[in-house]
């Protein structure tokens, strides 16, 4: 016996039947609930066993909850229990050293600008520098030392002789005796002496590339971030990063 269509009741014969949600349908019954639109087996949506559209499809929406006592009362304790948890966690790991932070979209939109800002300052500092807004300071040799009590000893004994009568003789004063200082050199250069700890390639045309090891004189401090120097190795002359080298 055949079977009668879900939609209009009508007996539905095996050439036209269509099996689809546990029921049977004509072909041309097999349509949506709420538009009437003709679906087929490829695009139709199955709910509570009967088919929709794409666009008429029931969807499920969460309802809103009132606060009634019961809820305001779970609520605070909920809250009482995680400020409990949060209490143990910071006495456990009190004097351990902060935790790291990971880097939000935020976090990193702010270190670029940094970033950016750096540069230019690097960029104004360089140019003031270039048109001898900004001198660096003139060497200033070291002061002169003070005579060792060695001579103020030796004066000492050669008046206690005058006054005692007896020869007044310069003694000779042992090879211990008072040496003076030696001469200060003169710096080989104007600046600092500095050892690169990287490698580094020059990201513009003021700056210098280097590697590991290599000897940069003539360093002049530009700012905290930049120094201005010359490499030895090549003897080029540029702007180079400070964490980038460490002193001699």
């Amino acid at each position: 016996m055949n079977p009668s269509c879900s939609r209009c009741n009508r007996v539905v014969y095996p050439t036209e039947i269509m099996n689809c949600l546990d029921k049977h349908w004509h072909k041309k019954c097999f349509t949506c609930e709420v538009c009437n639109m003709t679906l087929n087996m490829k695009n139709y949506k199955g709910y509570d066993k009967k088919p929709y559209c794409n666009a008429h499809y029931p969807k499920g929406s969460y309802t809103c909850v009132t606060d009634t006592p019961e809820n305001i009362r779970l609520k605070e304790q909920t809250k009482m229990q995680s400020n409990v948890l949060y209490r143990e966690d910071f006495e456990k790991n009190k004097g351990k050293g902060f935790h790291a932070v990971a880097e939000t979209p935020e976090m990193q939109r702010l270190k670029k600008t940094q970033a950016i800002l750096s540069n230019v300052k690097y960029h104004e500092e360089y140019e003031r520098t270039k048109r001898g807004a900004t001198q660096p300071a003139p060497y200033q040799p070291p002061a002169a030392e003070s005579a060792p009590s060695g001579g103020v000893k030796y004066h000492d004994d050669y008046d206690r002789m005058k006054r005692g009568g007896g020869v007044a003789t310069q003694p000779n004063p042992s090879p211990a005796a008072y040496q003076p200082p030696a001469a200060v050199s003169a710096p080989a250069s104007s600046g600092g002496r500095y050892r690169a700890i990287y490698d580094y390639s020059a990201a513009d045309d003021d700056e210098v590339s280097f590697m590991d090891g290599d000897v940069i004189v003539d360093v002049q401090h530009i700012d905290e971030g930049w120094m201005h120097g010359r490499v030895e190795r090549t003897g080029q002359l540029g702007m180079l990063p400070a964490n980038y080298v460490e002193a001699i």
